[in-house]
């Protein structure tokens, strides 16, 4: 099953519900600044490093390459396993929502601590809608097994390249009525024709849009045929 709607696209959603359309249905107008792109490099080493503090852990990418509609049957066979097991990029799935979470860590009792790693010097509020998604997926996708969710962190760049975590269960646990209605809108978006939504503060905040130049040129051609005061 090809899965339309993961946790960036929730993300970008919440940003522009038509950004979300565009990438679901025409990705290839996305654009990426120079300085967008040294950023998601950052961030990959950041996170690489970071992933180096939960150690023997088996990389769900190194077992599947790009064929992410598999990833959640994998993690679901690894993590039914007896014992302790550590899962780097786990995918689960629930309400046609795809997720993949940097580190998952499986005690002897069963307990998941999940861990979402960012380069970042501070917890912002992006952050945390990021893990709200990540836990209404991944405790929803539990709901069946003896699996209990008891942990969720940020681990976020001290300055010196060191982790700092903020433990943030709590507040994704009373976030879930209002991501589950937030999904099945979403859901109904992705149904219907491309939103027309005018440009603002949304195309910059909190990433740059990469639909922002696909955005411009429609309003470019708006003007010249008049459509536009």
């Amino acid at each position: 099953m090809l899965y339309r709607l993961t946790k960036s696209k929730f993300v970008l959603g919440l940003q522009c519900e038509k950004a979300l359309y565009l990438d679901v249905y025409k990705p290839q107008l996305a654009w990426f600044s120079p300085e967008t792109l040294s950023r998601f490099r950052r961030g990959r080493d950041f996170e690489a490093s970071m992933k180096a503090l939960f150690p023997n852990g088996i990389d769900i990418i190194q077992q599947l390459s790009r064929n992410i509609q598999r990833y959640p049957e994998l993690t679901a066979q690894l993590l039914e396993k007896p014992g302790e097991v550590t899962l780097y990029e786990a995918g689960f799935v629930y309400n046609e929502v795809l997720v993949l979470a940097d580190v998952v860590h499986k005690d002897a009792d069963g307990n998941l601590s999940v861990y979402e790693i960012k380069n970042a010097l501070s917890v912002k509020e992006v952050f945390r809608r990021d893990v709200c998604i990540q836990h209404y997926v991944i405790d929803g996708s539990l709901s069946s097994s003896a699996l209990r969710l008891t942990s969720f962190c940020i681990l976020y760049n001290d300055g010196n390249d060191n982790a700092c975590y903020e433990e943030l269960l709590p507040q994704a646990r009373e976030a879930e009525p209002l991501i589950a209605r937030q999904v099945a809108h979403f859901h109904e978006v992705l149904q219907g024709l491309e939103p027309q939504v005018p440009q603002g503060a949304q195309c910059s905040d909190p990433y740059d849009c990469p639909y922002r130049r696909y955005c411009e040129g429609q309003t470019a051609v708006q003007l010249d045929l008049g459509l536009k005061d």
